[in-house]
């Protein structure tokens, strides 16, 4: 786990605020968001629905732009999409028509340097792929349709890979095979990792914190190191104890009433 103060921060979020405009009027989708992670740390997200966890996410990747505060990524203000993050969504979005390698290389422009050439096969061979460079989404697991797109979404080395309930559509043990596969890449590669999660098991699996999220107004409610070290044993009492911890804050804005849906 990385130390409070021995990187840099990666990526800090500053006074964040975000309103969508709906049928019943104005929406505050999140508040007050203010959050540093650090380079080459693993935080999890988690929150109920709705309470803009993914809105977050979106706004990091650049794929929001209308919000008040501001998003830094390496100081440098973010206003779009870029190859210096990376997104796994739910699904996982491969282009049918094309094979894993194709679908891996696609983020590559013909001109990049050979070292991105190059890292094609080895993010393929990095996720588990090599000898299915040929094959088509259709003849894919969805595990390892999803780890094509984990491939494809570091291929280009990014600074930071934004993860968006990548698991949420797997089995129960394909999802734990994958908790453990990305921690695999995570620890490879040392890419700074911000992961949406409704999973508390989960969360506290894979993050070095866990930041808590409530609803509506989507506020950070409390962020909890991990202070557990790897490989983590979901049996121990350690594990259970941060698990219970997490837990606690998570559902105790059920007691607020009814608008607030896990």
């Amino acid at each position: 786990m990385i130390a409070e103060n021995s990187l840099d921060n990666t990526l800090q979020v500053r006074n964040l605020h975000k309103r969508f405009s709906g049928q019943q009027g104005e929406v505050v989708a999140l508040s007050d968001i203010n959050l540093s992670i650090r380079t080459g740390e693993f935080v999890s997200i988690i929150g109920g629905s709705g309470c803009g966890k993914s809105t977050l996410l979106r706004i990091i990747a650049g794929l929001e732009r209308d919000f008040e505060g501001e998003a830094l990524l390496d100081q440098e203000r973010i206003s779009g999409p870029g190859p210096d993050r990376g997104v796994v969504f739910q699904e996982h979005r491969l282009f049918p028509w094309l094979t894993v390698r194709d679908n891996v290389a696609f983020g590559v422009a013909p001109d990049a340097p050979a070292e991105i050439q190059r890292s094609v096969q080895e993010h393929i061979t990095l996720v588990g792929l090599s000898g299915f460079e040929k094959s088509y989404p259709h003849q894919l697991s969805g595990g390892m349709a999803q780890r094509a797109s984990i491939a494809r979404a570091l291929v280009n080395r990014p600074k930071v890979l934004l993860l968006d309930e990548p698991f949420g559509a797997l089995d129960a043990l394909t999802k734990i095979a994958m908790q453990q596969e990305i921690l695999r890449i995570w620890e490879a590669e040392q890419t700074t990792m911000i992961m949406v999660t409704h999973d508390i098991d989960e969360a506290v699996f894979l993050g070095d914190r866990v930041v808590v999220m409530s609803n509506r107004p989507g506020t950070i409610k409390k962020i909890i190191p991990i202070d557990l070290p790897r490989p983590r044993d979901r049996g121990s009492f350690d594990f259970t104890r941060k698990r219970n911890e997490v837990y606690q804050e998570f559902f105790a804005s059920a007691e607020k009433g009814p608008e607030y849906a896990i």
